[in-house]
């Protein structure tokens, strides 16, 4: 069964990767400095949304020096509340597949509330950490582990990129499938 055959089995043949950077990983002080968005079809690249976004808090320097994003590049980023209703016309009703889905989801719905919106559906939602944790208990499954697993050429990753991340998200879910 070659991959088109199988995304469509699965009813997975059109779906979102989903990535965020942000300035740390509290949900209640820390927030999000980059977000991609993938739409693939049949395992290709169909569209794409990506945009820094200006936190309104300084940028740690070690998150800086992690993801290359600098406070100079999001001074005139949009913020956080101006970036949802785009971001989700964009997810539509597409399934999200991501890496450690309660930390994405968690600055996700942060965002919702603020602006009085539902929380994203979990059923919608894969989690890339969670399937390979089940496939590979006991093993390291983080993105960059399972880049290497299935060889996939991460190289360009020495910088956290959000775009980047979608890409190989997408590279590592196939292959996890």
């Amino acid at each position: 069964m070659d991959r088109t055959e199988l995304l469509t089995s699965l009813h997975l043949d059109k779906f979102i990767a989903l990535d965020f950077e942000t300035t740390g990983l509290n949900i209640d002080s820390d927030r999000i400095i980059e977000v991609a968005a993938i739409l693939f079809i049949n395992g290709l690249p169909s569209k794409r949304y990506n945009t820094l976004v200006n936190p309104g808090i300084p940028i740690p320097k070690l998150i800086e020096q992690i993801t290359g994003i600098t406070n100079d590049m999001v001074v005139d980023s949009p913020k956080e509340k101006d970036i949802v209703d785009d971001l989700f016309k964009f997810i539509g009703s597409y399934p999200l597949v991501a890496h450690n889905t309660p930390f994405d989801l968690s600055f996700l719905n942060y965002e919702l509330r603020l602006i009085d919106q539902k929380a994203i559906d979990k059923k919608n939602v894969i989690d890339t950490l969670e399937i390979a944790r089940s496939k590979y208990p006991g093993s390291q499954n983080s993105l960059d582990a399972l880049c290497k697993r299935f060889n996939i050429d991460n190289s360009n990753r020495e910088k956290h990129s959000a775009l980047v991340d979608c890409r190989l998200l997408r590279e590592v879910y196939i292959n996890l499938l």
